[in-house]
C-alpha cells in the first residue's frame, strides 16, 4: 500500500497529512486559504491521488509558514509513501493548458532535491494567496520529497490561469513518475541502482 501519513507540529503550523498514491483524485482539503486548497485539490485530481490535509496556521500573520510548511509535509509524505522506487517509472512529464495560459512541469523522483521555477505571476495576489509562495510550497515540497522539479510556464496573461496549469501539471507529471513500470518491477531505475 503506497500510502502515508504525516503529522507536523511547529509554533507556526498544526498540519495532518494523508495521503494515498493509488487513489481515485479525491483531496479533502483545509489550509484556511481558500485558492491554495483549490490548488492542492488540482494536484490530487490529475495526480488521480487521495490528498487529505488539514493545517492550522499563523494566518494572522500571513499564508507564508502555512504554504511552505503544507509543501514541506505533503513532500514528506510523497517521499514515505514512494518507498524504496523500486519498478517506478521514475520521470514524469506534463503539459497543460488553460484557456491562454500554458505550463510544463517535468519531474524526476531522483532522491536529490532541485528545484528550477519559472512563472512570471501578472498579479501579487489570487485571492488570499500571495503568488510568491507558489514557489516556497514547492522548494519546500521538493526539498523534502528528494525530487528534480523543472516547472515553467510558458504563456499566460492571466494568474489564476498561470497557477493552475503549473499545480494541473505537476499532478499529472508526479503521477507518471510515480506509476509502477511493469518492465522494470522490483528494479531501481538507476544505473547506481539507488536513488
Amino acid at each position: 500500500m503506497r500510502q502515508a501519513e504525516i503529522s507536523r507540529d511547529t509554533l507556526e503550523t498544526k498540519i495532518r497529512v494523508r495521503l494515498d498514491l493509488d487513489g481515485s483524485g479525491k483531496s479533502q482539503l483545509n489550509t484556511g486559504i481558500g485558492f491554495f486548497d483549490h490548488m492542492l485539490d488540482q494536484i490530487a485530481r490529475h495526480g488521480c491521488f487521495d490528498i487529505e490535509i488539514e493545517c492550522a496556521g499563523d494566518l494572522h500573520i500571513d499564508g507564508h509558514h502555512t504554504v511552505e510548511d503544507v509543501g514541506i509535509a505533503l513532500g514528506q509524505a510523497f517521499a514515505k509513501a514512494v518507498g524504496d522506487k523500486k519498478g517506478l517509472t521514475r520521470y514524469g512529464h506534463a503539459y497543460v493548458p488553460l484557456d491562454e495560459a500554458l505550463s510544463r512541469v517535468v519531474v524526476d523522483l531522483s532522491g536529490r532535491p532541485g528545484l528550477e521555477f519559472d512563472i512570471p505571476f501578472t498579479a501579487g495576489m489570487i485571492g488570499a494567496l500571495d503568488t510568491q509562495l507558489v514557489y516556497e510550497f514547492f522548494q519546500g515540497f521538493v526539498n523534502h520529497a528528494l525530487v528534480s522539479l523543472h516547472i515553467d510556464n510558458l504563456k499566460g496573461r492571466n494568474a489564476h490561469h498561470q497557477c493552475e496549469t503549473a499545480f494541473k501539471a505537476f499532478g499529472r507529471a508526479l503521477r507518471m513518475a510515480a506509476t509502477p513500470d511493469p518492465r522494470q518491477a522490483g528494479v531501481i531505475p538507476s544505473t547506481k541502482g539507488a536513488l
